[in-house]
């Protein structure tokens, strides 16, 4: 697959690997950006505007890469390139949830099939990142009565019994049930659920 919209981050304190990564990929249509630290990588990567994928070498020249690699938090997908390949590392990378572990020297087509898989990966990540950031920002927008309203209803409540629950009328839940449609952009209760569900806001009757 190829992917032109998803860059791949060569993690590696040798130049030389960088730069032959990046032709390998680069002349099969993927966009490549190196780093020869972990260190530049956090500093100079941009991973909230389009998908990525990394390469990381093990021994780097500040941090190492299984540390680079559990910083992340699965934020992208890892595959691990390293010439110093053992047992251990290899379990611990996978464990934190490495999509693949290369040992250098690497073939193309190695090389390429791990990255395809990783491409893959990583626009569904991406996609799944930007759609609950962008739930996040109309949740932002609802007051803490609207959360309150919508907590209560999503869980199943009728609006008579959430007026209740709060202190106040049914008629002033219904407005700020039609406020929080709006707002959240949905036009029934199903919709509201699997928004409330993603984001957690859903009440606990016993509170």
């Amino acid at each position: 697959m190829l992917a032109t919209r998803t860059t791949i981050y060569i993690v590696d304190d040798d130049d030389s690997v960088r730069r032959a990564l990046g032709r390998v990929l680069g002349a099969h249509g993927y966009l490549t950006a190196g780093f020869a630290s972990a260190s530049q990588f956090l500093e100079e990567a941009d991973l909230d505007n389009a998908p990525g994928c990394m390469l990381l070498d093990l021994q780097l020249p500040d941090i190492s890469g299984i540390d680079l690699q559990q910083a992340l938090c699965s934020r992208i997908p890892v595959i691990i390139l390293t010439g110093h390949a053992d047992v251990a590392s290899a379990v611990l990378t996978m464990q934190a949830g490495a999509i693949d572990f290369l040992q250098k020297p690497v073939s193309d087509v190695q090389l390429l099939a791990a990255v395809s898989k990783g491409c893959d990966c990583a626009t569904r990540q991406f996609a799944l990142a930007s759609e609950l950031r962008d739930l996040k920002k109309k949740i932002d927008r609802l007051t803490p009565r609207e959360r309150e309203v919508l907590a209560w209803i999503v869980t199943g409540f009728r609006n008579k019994q959430v007026a209740n629950r709060l202190g106040t009328v049914e008629k002033t839940i219904k407005v700020h049930r039609a406020h929080v449609m709006q707002k959240l952009e949905v036009d029934s209760l199903p919709a509201l659920v699997r928004i409330a569900d993603r984001m957690g806001m859903v009440a606990d009757p016993a509170a």
